[in-house]
Parts: structure tokens; C-alpha cells; sequence
């Protein structure tokens, strides 16, 4: 079965006034900029496709927070200018775990070449994989999250409320 809506997920991750990104030579792009990021997979909640991500584009471990970002492309209100997927990509605000250092895989996406912390500041200078510079400089001011509703984190919820009631 296809879908017409492909599910990105990514690691928005900023520490001391950097953030950092994984950064790609695309032959018709050229020079550009991503969080660590990819397709969710069958079978792979948002949250694990999030740490997997992180662990092949970044070499990272994660703690994956709430939801920061949704941000939808769509190719037929965009002259399919980055392809014709429509994509609706998820940024969760993540924290690196104790002892992960992000570096380069030793098996990197095609056209990956580095990965980097960035200040802050030169964010809107950058071409991003989406062009968020603004929003995401927005977000590391004040930021506010979005509720992600698991299901199955849902009825765990309902038997412990439940529970608590019954004593």
C-alpha cells in the first residue's frame, strides 16, 4: 500500500546558542543544511524513527522531547522545487545523552558530509533543507511545544488514572 504523504521525523537539538545540523552537497542544490532527519519506517513509532536518526545521520544517542515543529511540503504549491514528495516533517526538541559526541557516520546518507554546531545567529544565512531559520531562532526564545498523543501511551494513562481512583 502507498500513501500519497510521506512522514519525516527529525532532532531539533540546541545547546548554548548553537544548533546542530547535519549538512549535505546535493549535485542540484548544492550546499545545504538539515537537522538529523529521515523517514519514519513500518513499524517504527515517531520516537524511534527520531533516535535512529539521529544515530545514522549524527552518530548521537537522544532524548526525544516534545514536538517543536510540523512542517508540511507540498510539491504542487512549491513549483516541486525540492521534488515531488509531499512531505510533512515532525521536529521533536531533543536533548544529546550523557557521552554522545556528534560526528559523521562511518556510513553517512548519500551527498552527507558533515555534521555541525552552528551558532544561532547564523541560522537565517543557511540554506536548510526547509527554509525554518527564522522560526526555528523564534522557537530557541520562547519556546512552546505541541502535545504528541501516542495511543498506545493513552490507555496506560487510563488504567493508572483508574488505579488511582480505586484507592
Amino acid at each position: 500500500m502507498t500513501y500519497h504523504i510521506r512522514v519525516r521525523v527529525g532532532a531539533l537539538i540546541i545547546e548554548k546558542g548553537e544548533i546542530l545540523l547535519t549538512e549535505f552537497n546535493d549535485p542540484y542544490r548544492g550546499i545545504f543544511y538539515d537537522f538529523p532527519a529521515g523517514g519514519a519506517e513500518p513499524h517504527e513509532s515517531l520516537i524511534e524513527a527520531v533516535k535512529r536518526e539521529a544515530r545514522e545521520e549524527a552518530n548521537i544517542d537522544v532524548e526525544v522531547g516534545p514536538l517543536a515543529f510540523v512542517y508540511e511540503y507540498a510539491p504542487h504549491l512549491n513549483e516541486n522545487k525540492y521534488g515531488q514528495t509531499h512531505t510533512l516533517v515532525m521536529l521533536f526538541d531533543c536533548t544529546l545523552k550523557s557521552g554522545s559526541n556528534p560526528k559523521l557516520p562511518d556510513k553517512p546518507d548519500p551527498n552527507q558530509t558533515a555534521v555541525k554546531w552552528v551558532p544561532l545567529t547564523e541560522l537565517e544565512h543557511l540554506e536548510l533543507y526547509a527554509n525554518i531559520g527564522k522560526q526555528i531562532n523564534d522557537y530557541a526564545s520562547k519556546k512552546r511545544n505541541i502535545d504528541l498523543l501516542e495511543e498506545h501511551k493513552l490507555l496506560d494513562q487510563t488504567l493508572t488514572s483508574k488505579l488511582t481512583e480505586t484507592f
